[in-house]
């Protein structure tokens, strides 16, 4: 049986100390640019019990800009839900541009598809419906796939982003981004314990440890971005 949704998912999602400011940010510079197949997934999203989860709008201009200067052909994510990021990125890339992306839950992934299929970007994506492990070791074995991917996103189980870290060592090419969704978690990360709900208790562990590792990597420069749950992006040096 899956778990309850977040009893108390922060609204607004990101870690902006008010309703008004956050309410401003969208409004002003992130709606009016949004492009429509993506205001009509996020719309499409809010009826989902785990809406939460969606990639933020203001995170999600953020990936597009990156996605631009690097100049993003072939991407892979981790964890799709209803696709916001995967269409953003499929939107983004170049017309013979790929996605591999990877996620265990179909049934989400059919719910935007058909936004997918209107926006005309569904040729740019492989979608692999299993645990995401064993599909990064799949792709590893294939020598081809190293170091071939410009940009990858993860936004998937938290207690294994220090795993999906090792593999994008090894499939995202030097110079190359990886970005990590939700590297905040709800402001957790800087809570006492005791003050934690404990439908975030486990994450947040997973979290700091990874927040950790990161910054003591030498094969990659690293930046948090607090945007959305918090966005960590880090370029391959090495």
């Amino acid at each position: 049986m899956a778990p309850a949704p977040p009893q108390k998912p922060t609204e607004p999602k990101g870690l902006l100390q008010t309703h008004e400011l956050y309410k401003y940010i969208l409004e002003t510079n992130v709606y009016p640019r949004e492009p429509e197949p993506l205001k009509e997934l996020r719309a499409l999203t809010a009826s989902h019990p785990w809406a939460v989860m969606s990639t933020a709008p203001d995170a999600g201009q953020m990936i597009e800009i990156l996605l631009k200067l690097v100049g993003v052909k072939k991407a892979i994510e981790v964890g799709v839900f209803t696709g916001y990021s995967l269409l953003l990125t499929a939107l983004t890339i170049p017309d013979d541009g790929k996605i591999v992306a990877i996620d265990m839950d179909r049934q989400a992934y059919e719910m935007g598809r058909p936004v997918i299929q209107k926006a005309g970007v569904e040729h740019k994506i492989e979608f692999i419906e299993t645990a995401a492990l064993p599909a990064l070791d799949k792709l590893l074995e294939n020598p081809d796939n190293e170091g071939s991917f410009d940009f990858a996103f993860v936004d998937a189980d938290k207690v294994n982003y220090i795993n999906y870290h090792e593999r994008m060592m090894k499939l995202v090419k030097v110079n190359g981004i990886v970005a990590y969704d939700n590297t905040l978690w709800f402001g957790s990360v800087a809570q006492p314990e005791s003050l934690v709900l404990d439908e975030f208790k486990e994450g947040r562990v997973s979290t700091i440890e990874f927040n950790k590792s990161l910054a003591a990597d030498p094969r990659i420069e690293v930046t948090i971005v607090p945007l959305g749950d918090g966005l960590t992006i880090c370029r391959r040096i090495n």
